[in-house]
């Protein structure tokens, strides 16, 4: 009796173990403020007086992640359009430090510095988003949104990193990664 007693016991723990296992999905990046493929809202554009293809908000969309991976101890997050520059690419936003408690930033939240994160530097040298400045008749672009898990502390990092810059940094130091593409074109 006492066996059957354990043996029950042990097929529950294993059960519950087996089920603890399939709760956590996979590591994911969404955004309410788009789908992801989808077209970004106007906005979300740049908004430069002294550019005209910034005819935007200024605004930075909201995003948010899930499942980050076991030992994450901090994230980076970047923004990064392949079809700017003529192919050569723009990045616009570059972040890391961000501690693994934080699930995402709100509408507007990274349109300007925030002590969630460490700002790197974008295409114009900011530490902040800055959206999208497609000049008129050029075709669609994709906008890259990716968050990085890393075991590198919130504070390994000194801030005003280039993507480049940061990428050679999380070499060897990242555990995984989530994405979404909004779509933009000058209106």
């Amino acid at each position: 009796m006492m066996r059957a007693t354990r043996i029950l016991a042990l097929a529950a723990a294993f059960g519950a173990l087996c089920g603890a296992a399939h709760a956590a999905g996979p590591f994911t990046l969404t955004s309410p403020s788009f789908k992801d493929g989808a077209m970004m809202p106007l906005k979300f554009a740049g908004s430069t007086a002294t550019n005209p293809n910034c005819v935007g908000g200024g605004q930075s969309p909201a995003l948010a992640w899930t499942d980050i991976p076991d030992g994450t101890k901090s994230l980076a997050v970047m923004m990064i359009d392949p079809e700017g520059r003529g192919g050569l690419g723009v990045t616009h936003w570059v972040a890391y430090g961000v501690a693994p408690t934080v699930a995402g930033f709100a509408e507007g939240e990274v349109s300007k510095p925030s002590p969630k994160y460490v700002g790197g530097k974008n295409q114009g040298g900011f530490g902040w988003f800055t959206g999208p400045c497609t000049p008129p008749g050029t075709s669609l672009h994709h906008y890259t949104f990716v968050v990085i898990a890393t075991d590198l502390a919130t504070d390994a990092l000194p801030p005003g990193l280039t993507r480049d810059e940061l990428l050679a940094k999380l070499d060897g130091h990242a555990k995984g990664s989530a994405g979404i593409v909004g779509l933009f074109k000058h209106p």
